[in-house]
Formats: structure tokens, C-alpha cells, sequence
């Protein structure tokens, strides 16, 4: 029988470091869920009594004072009251969440609940709570991603990773808050309607489907927690957005015959001009009936040419970072330039590459500007390829272009050759590149540093 092929060391190595990160993931996945539920359930008061009980049998061993033995009958006596107190109490509701179509993230958002009892008793001291979806890192994202500035911490710190999961946590956790500030009171069959106050920590769809009533015990130190029967919602949450000053875009704006296309509709705001014969082609919504009714021919209005601009909002989505930080600040500078750019008086086509070319458009005569957030809520970066495939999005619609806002995660050799491609494509190009300093001496356009972002876009020109 022949000798099997002996393992090469790097490969060996390498999963031993799996094996080690899965067991690790396991150990803090399942501890993080015992520590929930355990926070969920024990008020600060109680906490802070566990604390004193334990210091006091601590204390009691080889002492003889009757104060410690005071302090911890005192200490348990209240705990063996409290926590049955806790254990038997009761209530049945159910509820209705009123969610608004959108909030921002970092900014605080209130939720109306309406509540009712079920219950055959009073309800009385207790309050509603709203919990985030659970914030746990999958495996794939605990081992793939790093913390920021992890590579500085000790090598204990970077074996097990703790700080990396804390981060992994704060940053997947969808909101914080969802308390109501005040005690709720109600009777059998009664019914309320509740606020509660929630700030977003990252855009994108959250579902609220964890609402619970508190129940403490009357000292303060346990709460039992009872799900309230409910529907799950969605709640919209938009990218954080940066403020601009007054800035001009460059590119003459692109000549538009008002209603002519769905491609380059923007409305019929053109001023009348009289009437003509119907031609091939022309818009129905352009008909003047009373006209055909008097002539016994289709008779159209004509409208003046108008001038409107159309702006390209270019979104670089490959991220092959350890994290995510500089492309969630591209998304929000994406946003930025969607909410402030006068959809009025232009249109602006969202472009990026997620599994396959996107393009969205909003403006006059199509679309608000929330739909331009909206799509940037969901996108993900994706973290493999080039930038080929973004370079035939745009030049396929360049003729249709004024100019463009190019965002740009990064700045490499990939990058630079897409610039190339729309300068060769006749498309005017206004890049801005988030990344770190010192700036590259060939990276062109306007230098965004991250974790500074808002204040050097403060910083840009009026004429960019």
C-alpha cells in the first residue's frame, strides 16, 4: 500500500487557522446570544445587586462581622423576591406598527404603535420595546472581514479577534433605541397608541418583527419579556448624505425635444407655439381634440424646444478591502449629489455594476430623487473584477450625457484606465476619489479623505 502524499506545510497551516476561526465564531456567536438574553431580562438595579451578593459572600469567608452577613441576606432576600414576582406576571397584546416610508440613517425616527389588550386583567407597569434584527456575523464575514485599524492591535488581540466581532456587531446592528419613554395603562379590551423613537445605524430594508412588552418587578430588578402579537414591517432606510455647497457641474446641456422619447422624456413643459398637422410619430398626450373636431383632421400642438441637462451619477462598487468603510462613504456621497442635483430642471441616470449593469433615472417628467436613494439603500459591493463592464455602461448612453459625476473607491491602475475610457468616449468626467492620504500624484479630479469625507466636500469649488 503506497504512503499517502505528506501535507505541504502552508496548507496545513491554513486549516488549522479555519478550524481555529470556525470554533472561535462558534464561541462568540452562541455567547453573544446567552449575553441578549440575559441583558434583556436583568435591569441595571438587578446587576448591580448580583454584583454586591457576590462581593458579600466573597467577604463573609473568614469574617466574622454581622454586617457583610446583613448585607448579603438583605441582597439575596430581595433577589428571592423579585425574581418569582418577575416569573408570574402576565400579559396578552397585540399590535399594529405605523412605519413611515423612509428614514436616514443617523437620524432619529419615530414609530407609532397601537396597542391593545387581550388580557382578562389590568396591565399596568409596563412598557414596549422594539429589538433590531440579530446582529450576529455569518462565518463568511467574520473571517473575511477585518475591524479598521486591526493590523495595530497585539497579536492576542488579532488571534481571537474580539474587538473584530464587536465591530462586526455595531456595524450590522440595525438600529438602537425602541423604548417607549413612558409606562403603558391598560385596561381589559383597552387600547393605546404608543411612540417609540429608533436611530438607523446603516442604510438599507430593516424588519421589525421582534416587539415585546417589559414587565419589572416591582423593585426594579428583572423584567420578563413577552412577545406582543404583531405583523412585521420594513422600514426604508436611506444613505447618510453629506451637505454640498452651490456647486456647477460641468458639460452644455443636451438638446431635448419636450415628450419626444421615454428615453429622454422630461415632461411637456415646453412653451405652446401653435399647431400643425398630425405626423407620424407624434405623442398622442400632444392631440388638440377640440382642433381635429372642427377641422375633421388630427391637428397636434407644437411645443418649443427646450434645454434641459442630463447628468450621469457614476457609482464605483468594487470593494476588495478588508472593510466596507470607504464604500459605504461612496454610497453616501452618490446620495449626496442625488438629493441636491435639481431634479426639476434635469435628469440624472444612477449607474453601477452589481452582478450586472444598473441604471436608474430620476428627474423631470420621470422619476423624484427618493428613487435614486432608494436603489442606493440596497446596493452591495461586489469583490472581484474590474471596471470594463461600468466603462460600456456609461458610453452606451454618453450621447445622452452633459457630463458626469464619477465616485470612486480607490484609486489603482483599473480605475485610472476607466477614466481613460470615457475621456476617449467623448464623455466630460467629474471624478471624486475617496481613499486614503497621501493623495496618488497621478489621481485627477477631486481627493476625498476617508473619515473626512463632509469636510472637504465643504471644501470643493463652486465651478468643479
Amino acid at each position: 500500500m503506497q504512503a499517502s502524499a505528506p501535507v505541504p506545510t502552508g496548507t496545513a497551516a491554513s486549516s488549522r487557522s479555519t478550524s481555529f476561526g470556525r470554533w472561535l465564531h462558534g464561541v462568540y456567536f452562541r455567547s453573544s446570544a446567552a449575553h441578549d438574553f440575559i441583558h434583556r431580562r436583568l435591569r441595571p438595579a438587578g446587576a448591580t445587586l448580583g454584583i454586591l451578593l457576590v462581593l458579600a459572600a466573597c467577604l463573609a469567608i473568614g469574617h466574622s462581622r454581622s454586617s457583610i452577613y446583613q448585607l448579603f441576606s438583605l441582597s439575596l432576600a430581595m433577589i428571592v423576591i423579585s425574581l418569582p414576582w418577575t416569573l408570574l406576571r402576565r400579559a396578552s397584546l397585540e399590535a399594529l406598527r405605523e412605519v413611515p416610508r423612509h428614514a436616514t440613517a443617523g437620524m432619529p425616527v419615530r414609530i407609532a404603535v397601537r396597542v391593545r389588550n387581550l388580557g382578562a386583567r389590568r396591565l399596568g407597569r409596563a412598557w414596549i420595546s422594539e429589538s433590531p434584527p440579530d446582529p450576529r456575523p455569518d462565518l463568511a464575514e467574520f473571517t473575511m472581514l477585518r475591524e479598521p485599524g486591526e493590523e495595530e492591535r497585539n497579536r492576542f488581540d488579532r488571534t481571537f479577534a474580539y474587538f473584530r466581532w464587536q465591530w462586526l456587531m455595531l456595524r450590522k446592528r440595525g438600529f438602537t433605541g425602541g423604548l417607549s419613554p413612558e409606562e403603558i395603562q391598560l385596561k381589559p379590551g383597552g387600547k393605546a397608541r404608543v411612540f417609540l423613537e429608533i436611530t438607523p445605524l446603516r442604510r438599507g430594508v430593516i424588519r421589525l418583527h421582534d416587539l415585546r412588552v417589559l414587565l419589572p418587578d416591582p423593585l426594579g430588578l428583572f423584567q420578563k419579556c413577552v412577545p406582543v402579537k404583531a405583523p412585521a414591517a420594513t422600514l426604508m432606510v436611506l444613505p447618510r448624505r453629506y451637505p454640498l455647497p452651490l456647486l456647477e457641474l460641468p458639460g452644455s446641456a443636451a438638446f431635448k425635444v419636450s415628450g419626444e422619447s421615454n428615453t429622454n422624456a422630461i415632461g411637456t413643459s415646453g412653451e405652446f407655439v401653435g399647431l400643425r398637422d398630425y405626423r407620424p410619430g407624434d405623442p398622442l398626450r400632444q392631440i388638440h381634440w377640440k382642433s381635429w373636431a372642427r377641422t375633421g383632421r388630427p391637428i397636434v400642438k407644437e411645443l418649443e424646444d427646450t434645454f434641459y441637462p442630463r447628468y450621469g451619477l457614476v457609482l464605483d462598487t468594487l470593494s476588495t478591502q478588508h472593510s466596507d468603510v470607504s464604500f459605504e462613504e461612496c454610497v453616501s456621497v452618490a446620495a449626496s449629489f442625488a438629493a441636491e442635483l435639481d431634479t426639476n430642471q434635469s435628469l440624472v441616470d444612477l449607474m453601477f455594476i452589481e452582478n450586472e449593469a444598473h441604471i436608474a433615472t430620476a428627474g423631470r417628467g420621470v422619476e423624484r430623487a427618493e428613487k435614486l436613494l432608494e436603489v442606493l439603500a440596497g446596493v452591495t459591493p461586489v469583490r472581484s473584477g474590474d471596471h470594463k463592464a461600468l466603462a460600456r455602461l456609461v458610453l452606451r448612453h454618453s450621447d445622452d450625457l452633459s457630463s458626469c459625476v464619477v465616485i470612486l473607491n480607490g484609486w489603482d491602475d483599473s480605475r485610472a484606465e476607466l477614466l481613460r475610457s470615457l475621456s476617449r468616449g467623448g464623455v466630460v468626467c467629474v471624478p471624486f476619489i475617496i481613499g486614503h492620504c497621501p493623495r496618488p500624484a497621478d489621481a485627477p479630479g477631486h481627493w476625498l479623505e476617508s473619515g473626512h469625507v463632509g469636510r472637504d466636500l465643504l471644501r470643493l469649488p463652486s465651478k468643479i
